[in-house]
């Protein structure tokens, strides 16, 4: 397992991500999605843009990753925003065989400085996106440390998605249906498991099979629940159609896992 804690010299989280860390191939991706956000939203609309997840890391896979992008507007977002945004997702997955789907996140730039998303959003902007258009939001918002704040604003809310994920897990009918639930549930879980022994560890990481370890070795007395992440950690990289892993991560380690990170870290402040 690595044992870069992802810091900088200070002990805050380092960004983890940068547009000289593109593998061969998702440059042109990247430069069409700058070039297509400025061209559809232009200066009056757009405060800034960034690209985040594999790509920026460094760690995609051609045909397999997708385009992870998230717009800061000057105004809270609007239906107009949303279908522009829908646009601009449609062309660059039409355009690009390297890359499987694209998506974008819309936020008011006002919302993502706000006190209420300061460890949330605040530090997703900060720390896990890069800067592709516009002022940098992080030069707004604090430096970040491995806190138990941190774990309870970013994943202190699992609690919540399970009953949608339950009614999804219910109507999945094919296994298409069944891959897409369960790569983005078993990544929001081992993201929560990573979370959960966050602070102990004393660091930040975003690759999902280093989660999994982490979690395992703060949970020795759990032989069971660390193989159930480990599979989780497989699964958000390699999709499952198999209705038992889904049935597991839904109705088992994910009800188990939200009670246990707000025992320890407690639950996160709701929004309104």
């Amino acid at each position: 397992m690595n044992d870069d804690r992802g810091l900088d010299r200070d002990g805050t989280i380092a960004r983890e991500g940068s547009l000289s860390r593109l593998r061969p191939g998702f440059a042109p991706v990247v430069a069409a999605a700058r070039s297509r956000i400025a061209e559809v939203f232009g200066p009056g609309r757009l405060h800034s843009a960034y690209v985040y997840g594999s790509i920026p890391r460094g760690t995609a896979t051609p045909g397999v990753s997708d385009l992870d992008l998230l717009l800061a507007l000057r105004e809270a977002p609007t239906a107009t925003d949303r279908a522009d945004a829908d646009a601009v997702e449609a062309e660059l997955d039409a355009s690009y065989d390297q890359i499987d789907g694209a998506g974008i996140l819309l936020f008011g730039a006002d919302t993502l400085l706000g006190a209420l998303e300061r460890h949330d959003m605040g530090f997703f902007v900060a720390c896990l996106c890069t800067p592709l258009l516009g002022d940098d939001l992080a030069a707004l918002l604090p430096r970040y440390r491995p806190t138990s704040l941190l774990a309870r604003e970013t994943n202190g809310d699992l609690c919540l998605a399970l009953p949608r994920w339950r009614e999804r897990a219910a109507g999945a009918t094919t296994d298409a249906e069944r891959r897409v639930l369960s790569r983005g549930v078993a990544r929001r879980i081992v993201r929560t498991g990573f979370t959960l022994v966050m602070p102990r560890w004393g660091g930040w990481t975003s690759d999902l099979a280093e989660s999994a370890e982490l979690f395992a070795r703060y949970h020795p007395h759990l032989p069971e629940r660390a193989e159930q992440m480990r599979l989780a950690a497989r699964t958000g990289r390699a999709p499952s159609a198999d209705s038992a892993v889904l049935a597991m991560l839904v109705g088992d380690l994910a009800p188990w896992l939200a009670a246990e990170h707000i025992a320890v870290h407690g639950e996160k402040a709701p929004r309104p």
